[in-house]
Parts: C-alpha cells; structure tokens; sequence
C-alpha cells in the first residue's frame, strides 16, 4: 500500500475518532462543539501519532521521541487551522456541527501530511 492511501487510512480512522467523540459530548454532555474539539483532537492525536508513526512513515529513521514533539507541532498547527475554521463555519455557514466539522477535518489533513512528510518524520540526513 503506497503511503498515500496509508495516511488516508489511518487519517481517516483519527478523523473518525475526533468526530466520534465531538458528538457523543455534544450530545449527551451538551458541551459547545468548541469546547469538545478540544479533548476530541486530543483523542484523536494519539490515533493519528500511532498510525502514521508505525504505518504512514515507518519506514523513517527519525527516534519516536523526536517524531513525537514535532508530529506533536504540526498537530497542533492543524488544530489551530481546524479551530478557527470550525468556528468560522459554526458562526457563518449555518451548517449543523458536526458537518461543520468533517469539512475542516478533510480540508486539515492536507497540511499535516505534508508537514509529517516533509518534518514530523523525517530521519536523520
């Protein structure tokens, strides 16, 4: 499987679980989609860190201490992105939440592969 379709693969299972977790608090704890973003993306960082660091880029030479921090920044970058975002559509698109919320998670995933390729788990060279 080229690495393409296997940070589809597993960006798609993360994306899942980011979206999973917004709905289950959205809809029974009542948080605001705002606010449950936040531990949804958390949820989701440690699906997204283990798949590509183990499938995406397993073939890189980078020590996972090193992947994590920088896999950790660009992550983080995207949540940035996906929370602004998220919260332009909320206020102006009329959209319901949660597919506000699988727009801005396909329109992200875009930047963190590149940003994992070309950094995150790039070796030593």
């Amino acid at each position: 499987m080229s690495r393409v379709a296997r940070f589809v693969a597993v960006g798609c299972a993360a994306a899942a679980v980011h979206w999973l977790v917004v709905v289950l608090l959205v809809s029974h704890w009542q948080l605001a989609p705002l606010l449950a973003n936040i531990p949804a993306w958390l949820t989701a960082f440690g699906v997204s860190f283990g798949g590509h660091h183990r499938l995406t880029f397993g073939d890189h030479q980078a020590p996972v201490g090193s992947s994590l921090r920088r896999f950790f920044m660009v992550s983080a970058l995207g949540f940035v992105l996906n929370q602004g975002a998220y919260a332009a559509l909320l206020r102006f698109s009329g959209q319901r939440y949660d597919v506000a919320l699988l727009i801005v998670l396909v329109a992200v995933a875009v930047l963190t592969y590149l940003l994992s390729r070309a950094w995150a788990f790039r070796g030593r060279h």
